[in-house]
């Protein structure tokens, strides 16, 4: 005749720190037979996970283990006095902010990591991109320079030519006329590129604008993705922010510098 050995398993519960799934996982931990558990109230509803065990024995409630449902009387408690219910609430409270205070650090390092690394892959992928940017913005630069230069060569030559004109080939009374239609000739070319690209006729603008055209046709001919681009210093200043919060000395729960007092 073979015996049935049944086995006691006693477990130390912390009921201000600990939740209805820590206590599930340690009883799947210890039994790996445990298929399932779960922790219904007394009229079968399933409490949640993430309810504190300090909660949930303030009354009866029901242990699923696998297919077999056992019947959980919690322990009387005394009725204290609101002064004492006030004190213990203190109390949880400051337990509750040692326990953050003692597995914050961990955690907050392990989020760092994590960030430091994502920070490390973005900067590797953007390195080459970077190398790429910098000329395109240089040969942009440079050309778009060299058209203010040479508008204003073109300027100074077609003032020189007039001059020349005016005094040593024709009179005033000969080229009025044709300074007339050169200066009319410039206000419709003026008109005519606000019309086309809905801008005033201001240098500063003007260059900026032949300064992204000549970028982005040269990022064309080096197939420069500028959208993959913005996308990773975008991702990248995310994680930067995520990190500079998470360095925060009120993240950290440590003292701030205190403020100097100005001169």
């Amino acid at each position: 005749m073979s015996g049935v050995c049944v086995c006691v398993c006693v477990f130390s519960l912390r009921p201000l720190l600990m939740t209805v799934g820590d206590f599930l996982q340690d009883v799947q931990r210890e039994d790996k037979g445990v298929t399932f558990a779960a922790v219904l109230n007394t009229d079968g509803v399933r409490v949640s996970s993430a309810t504190s065990l300090d909660v949930l024995l303030d009354k009866d409630f029901q242990l699923v283990i696998n297919d077999i449902t056992y019947n959980v009387h919690s322990p009387p408690r005394e009725k204290a006095s609101s002064e004492h219910v006030s004190e213990l609430e203190d109390m949880k409270t400051v337990v509750q902010r040692l326990h953050a205070a003692l597995h914050l650090t961990g955690h907050q390092l392990l989020q760092e990591r994590e960030l430091l690394e994502r920070m490390a892959g973005l900067k590797h992928e953007l390195s080459p991109l970077e190398e790429v940017k910098s000329r395109l913005l240089t040969r942009a630069e440079a050309r778009s320079t060299r058209l203010l230069w040479t508008g204003l060569a073109v300027l100074s030559v077609q003032g020189g030519a007039l001059a020349w004109l005016t005094w040593w080939v024709y009179s005033w009374d000969i080229m009025e006329p044709v300074t007339y239609f050169i200066t009319y000739g410039t206000s419709i070319g003026a008109m005519a590129y606000f019309v086309l690209t809905s801008q005033d006729y201001v240098y500063p603008e003007m260059k900026d604008r032949q300064f992204l055209h000549y970028f982005y046709r040269g990022a064309k001919r080096q197939r420069f993705d500028v959208q993959k681009y913005n996308r990773l210093k975008e991702e990248l200043a995310l994680v930067e922010e995520d990190l500079r919060r998470l360095r925060n000395p009120i993240q950290l729960q440590m003292p701030i510098d205190p403020i100097q007092p100005r001169e």
